[in-house]
């Protein structure tokens, strides 16, 4: 079972390894996110979330197993899709970044880590949790729809790290 709590800014040097290693260990994977440490994610990104209270960290006793952005901001591309929900900016939640560090990948702390943010949303009267995921990360979309989301769309978007890329769009309902 792992624990989900807020990061702190005396976090961040956790922060910035687990990213760096979880980065580094996903260069050779078939399945890997794309993402280049300083590119995305920045230091300033993870400050900013730090400070903003929406970067969580997930904890097996007392290591850090993962870690992820929930916020409401989203590309401009979510707005040409059709959702199953119709809602204001500040009643979605958007996941960003979330990564399992290697020594845990393959015990649910994914899984928990999705299952603590439709909580959390569900206690704040979010009315639903949307995430894009790269349409060649099998595993995370595998992941997504088992937690109960929905696939939406395919669309492309351009990130500094992926380039302009497909991504599949995805929205639990709350």
């Amino acid at each position: 079972m792992i624990t989900v709590r807020q990061a702190q800014i005396d976090d961040y040097d956790d922060v910035e390894y687990f990213y760096c290693d979880l980065i580094d260990s996903m260069k050779e994977s078939a399945y890997k996110p794309d993402w280049v440490m300083g590119v995305y994610p920045t230091e300033r990104l993870l400050k900013e979330a730090i400070s903003n209270e929406t970067l969580y960290l997930a904890y097996l006793g007392n290591d850090l197993a993962g870690a992820m952005i929930v916020n409401h901001a989203c590309e401009p591309e979510y707005e040409t899709v059709k959702w199953q929900v119709d809602a204001k900016k500040n009643e979605v939640a958007i996941i960003h970044l979330l990564g399992v560090a290697p020594a845990f990948q393959g015990q649910s702390v994914a899984r928990q880590m999705a299952a603590y943010v439709i909580e959390k949303c569900r206690k704040n009267a979010i009315k639903a949790i949307r995430l894009d995921v790269l349409k060649k990360n099998i595993p995370a979309a595998k992941l997504y729809l088992s937690a109960g989301f929905t696939y939406i769309d395919s669309v492309k978007i351009y990130y500094e790290d992926t380039g302009l890329t497909d991504f599949l769009l995805y929205e639990l309902a709350l």
